[in-house]
């Protein structure tokens, strides 16, 4: 099971020391700025971990890790057998490491919390620009054509959102919605905020918009399938800022591209491993469903950057040694 943890407030600190792996330069710039104040020593590597570094970790209990690159299995054992009892995931999700092999070799699994308003404020811009068509009217301006679009944009208190999922990101969205003045209902399999709650079938039906924000594990995979997709208004939008495979890919690209669905604004994609976070301009793009998507007019794709801000950044970094710290403390998880 893997554990979310706050800032630490009250918790012994130990001096310890902490092999930070897939480290950017932002990232270990920080690191190096925060860790003294925590008394932990950082072993910082650009690399992402694996068998043929996990020499870097040894004599720390504890490693960070970055969501773009698999943590497999043979990284797992090797850093097992090093000593590595505690992995800190410097992200929300966690399926990039498969958690239940980690502990059958004895390491627990950490993911941090960070500003919920980076994927929050990032999700409402996506859908502002979908019901205004932002995207075609600032490719048109590129080429100095200064009309209007041929159809009217749409106003946000004119529609009911679904929200999909009400941890802290998906209450952010909701606060942040009311304050446009929308219809927001929800579906979560642990309903928590204050907020319309129905069925799922029911959020698809009444939705002009669905924002996805719940984790991806065995039980949401695919959550929206070409089933569901079918329940959805015709002409409905999709906003997907958690993980790719909520979404069925090939069942949205039918209904977006026979016009079953408005649009879609995806900064999440399945298969998005080796494609986003890479200059792709001079070779080509190994996702059919990618391309696809792409040559359409009413899709928005970002690569995977809705949690890319300086404080989402700052937390994480603090949250990932708080994570380590409570670890090496004994202090036991909520």
């Amino acid at each position: 099971m893997a554990h979310s943890e706050p800032v630490l407030t009250g918790a012994r600190r130990l001096s310890v020391g902490i092999t930070v792996y897939g480290c950017e330069q932002d990232e270990a710039l920080l690191f190096r700025e925060m860790a003294p104040r925590f008394g932990v020593t950082p072993i910082i590597a650009d690399a992402a971990v694996s068998e043929g570094n996990v020499e870097l970790a040894v004599g720390n209990r504890c490693v960070s890790v970055g969501h773009k690159t698999p943590v497999g299995r043979s990284a797992l054992l090797a850093l097992s057998r090093g000593g590595v009892r505690y992995v800190s995931t410097r992200s929300v999700g966690y399926d990039h490491i498969d958690v239940e092999y980690a502990e059958s070799v004895g390491i627990s699994v950490g993911n941090v919390a960070y500003s919920p308003d980076s994927v929050a404020d990032y999700a409402l811009m996506l859908m502002l620009m979908m019901v205004r068509d932002a995207q075609s009217v600032l490719l048109r301006v590129s080429e100095h054509d200064y009309r209007l679009n041929d159809v009217r944009g749409k106003e946000l208190r004119d529609l009911t959102v679904g929200v999909i999922g009400t941890g802290r990101i998906g209450a952010a969205v909701v606060g942040r919605l009311r304050g446009f003045g929308s219809r927001v209902v929800a579906y979560d399999s642990r309903p928590h905020a204050d907020v319309d709650y129905v069925s799922l079938d029911e959020l698809l039906q009444v939705s002009d918009i669905v924002t996805l924000h719940t984790p991806l594990d065995a039980g949401t995979h695919h959550l929206l399938d070409g089933r569901r997709i079918e329940r959805m208004k015709r002409g409905a939008f999709v906003v997907n800022t958690g993980r790719g495979p909520l979404l069925d890919t090939d069942a949205l690209v039918s209904a977006l591209e026979s016009g079953r669905l408005g649009g879609a604004a995806l900064d999440v994609l399945e298969g998005e491993e080796g494609i986003f976070y890479a200059d792709c301009r001079d070779r080509s793009v190994e996702s059919e469903l990618l391309v696809r998507l792409q040559k359409l007019p009413n899709v928005l794709i970002s690569p995977h950057t809705a949690y890319y801000t300086d404080r989402a950044l700052r937390d994480t970094v603090e949250n990932s040694i708080v994570n380590c710290l409570k670890f090496q403390s004994g202090e036991r998880y909520a």
